[in-house]
């Protein structure tokens, strides 16, 4: 148990002394960025996917 709360003392210390954090204004402006890449990549994804699904559906309306 004690090498795990050592673990953790040194977690915690790598963490406050050696990460080197962004400022606020950068977590932000990052923040939005990967909002948008997200919603613009999800919009590709749903285009992608209904182009699929009535490709499929043609395809089956062909064999009945």
């Amino acid at each position: 148990m004690a090498g795990f709360v050592n673990y953790v003392k040194e977690s915690f210390d790598e963490l406050k002394n050696n990460v080197s954090w962004p400022t606020w204004a950068e977590a932000q402006s990052l923040t939005i960025l990967v909002a948008v890449f997200s919603i613009i990549f999800s919009l590709a994804i749903w285009g992608v996917d209904t182009v699929f699904s009535r490709v499929i559906e043609w395809y089956f309306s062909l064999l009945s």
